[in-house]
């Protein structure tokens, strides 16, 4: 049993059928789909046969064209090839909705729709919440460009992920390339949590930074580090700082990202704040927010050296 299409494809004046795996009959119109895709285009330019000539099916006086896509992904697909005053491009947001579609838009040669796919892939609402997911989708669909942005986001999250439905789209060799670069960044990160040259680089002298040493300046009550390894041109550092530096240490063995040194930072500064030391809680926020976007840079830095050999070999 069959069933017609909803608005724009339902249209009475339509020159073809199109018939999805489901049953679903679009009714639509060959100068939108050559226009868009070379297949229909030429599909549509091969001479017809007498009527009776031939076993094509007839609705209503019109060919109908049974394709292999379901409905959905054929809606979405007709929707691309429609001119936008008539049909709205359709949301990509759904992971699973990008891997059909962008089959489609191989198969009808449709670039234009690739690239759309393409940026579907990066937009950012996705990579931030569902970053192995696009991984999986664009190593899968052979996207090189995204599947290194998408590894690139995977940092902001822990190194072994838990179960996701498109584990099923790479390989086990793909899986273990981007758990072993998860770990190379976070061995590439790790000497900036143990040499601070970036930090005195920055700050010149220890004048320029005088919150970081607490009672060596002011009437901070929080005391300072007994640890020498976090001592700042001599000078031992406060207790809290050297604290929020050995937590981060550890934080970024499992996600080596400027967005972990972020987080841990504004942890530190409600930390501070409820120690109720003046000094420091009058300071806290500006100084840590400057110190932890300076360090989230040279994280994300290390890690992108790493990323440049990040590459997976397509199969032959």
């Amino acid at each position: 049993m069959t069933t017609c299409a909803s608005a724009p494809f339902d249209h009475a004046q339509a020159d073809v059928i199109l018939r999805s795996a489901d049953g679903v009959e679009f009714r639509v119109f060959k100068l939108f789909l050559s226009l868009a895709s070379s297949f229909f285009e030429t599909l549509f330019s091969l001479p017809q046969a007498p009527d009776g000539a031939t076993d094509q099916e007839m609705k209503d006086g019109l060919a109908v064209i049974a394709v292999s896509e379901d409905s959905k992904t054929l809606d979405s697909f007709l929707r691309f090839c429609y001119p936008s005053t008539l049909a709205d491009d359709p949301s990509l947001e759904n992971l699973t909705d990008v891997l059909s579609v962008l089959a489609v838009a191989r198969k009808y040669s449709l670039d234009l729709i690739e690239k759309k796919v393409c940026q579907a892939l990066a937009n950012p609402k996705v990579l931030e919440t569902e970053p192995i997911r696009c991984f999986a989708v664009a190593r899968n669909a052979r996207l090189t460009h995204e599947t290194i942005t998408a590894a690139r986001h995977t940092l902001r999250q822990p190194l072994i992920p838990a179960h996701f439905s498109e584990i099923g789209l790479i390989t086990a060799s793909e899986l273990l390339a981007l758990l072993t670069y998860h770990k190379n960044c976070s061995i590439a990160v790790q000497p900036l949590t143990k040499d601070f040259k970036w930090l005195t680089d920055h700050y010149v002298n220890r004048n320029a930074c005088t919150w970081l040493f607490g009672p060596y300046y002011n009437s901070c009550n929080c005391g300072q580090v007994t640890d020498n390894r976090f001592s700042l041109w001599g000078i031992n550092t406060v207790t809290w700082w050297a604290t929020y530096m050995k937590e981060l240490s550890e934080l970024l063995m499992d996600r080596p990202s400027g967005d972990t040194v972020r987080t841990a930072a504004d942890r530190t500064i409600q930390t501070v704040r409820r120690t109720g030391c003046t000094a420091c809680s009058n300071s806290v926020k500006e100084s840590m927010t400057e110190l932890s976007n300076l360090l989230a840079l040279k994280v994300d830095e290390a890690a992108a050296a790493v990323c440049s050999l990040f590459y997976i070999r397509d199969k032959s």
